[in-house]
């Protein structure tokens, strides 16, 4: 047993846990959508470098999951990562709307988490993800909701295209 554990549940560290696969599942999830826009048969650089980049932050939200569960006195346990559900996208509209269903899924399960957290009165749980993550997730999401619309506006074509260059 940890030195450094003071009241925090088993439930809120299993949570933690479950909460670190779904971050490395996104992390996944976006590694797709980069590849799928640096393929030479669609060149959207600049859509693939924003998707590279979401990669890269949800990788950074499970090492930071993975240090505080250290901190608190709880043990990482990784599990394997689903494959992404989608891979290849009919369109970019297609990629943003799967990344913003993404980000409500991860929204979602943060959520479910701070409430483990509430249940159990682990009232430094609940600073840390509101203070890490939930602000984050709300930004995320209206981002690219933002994106969605504005692909739906240009449509396919020279429209996305223009998209990306200026994006």
């Amino acid at each position: 047993m940890s030195l450094a554990r003071q009241e925090f549940h088993e439930n809120c560290e299993a949570g933690i846990n479950a909460q670190i696969n779904k971050e490395l599942g996104a992390m996944y999830a976006y590694m797709a959508m980069a590849n799928h826009f640096s393929r030479d048969d669609i060149a959207l650089s600049n859509i693939a470098s924003f998707f590279k980049d979401s990669a890269q932050e949800e990788k950074e939200h499970a090492e930071k999951l993975m240090e505080y569960q250290v901190k608190r006195g709880g043990r990482v346990v990784l599990t394997p990562i689903d494959k992404p559900a989608k891979t290849d996208f009919d369109s970019a509209l297609d990629a943003f709307q799967t990344a913003l269903a993404l980000e409500k899924y991860v929204n979602k399960a943060l959520l479910d988490l701070h409430a483990v957290s509430d249940t159990h009165n682990d009232y430094q749980m609940s600073d840390f993800l509101e203070g890490e993550y939930l602000k984050e997730q709300v930004d995320a999401i209206k981002q690219l909701s933002d994106y969605c619309a504005q692909l739906k506006l240009v449509g396919d074509g020279l429209g996305v295209y223009h998209f990306d260059k200026t994006f």
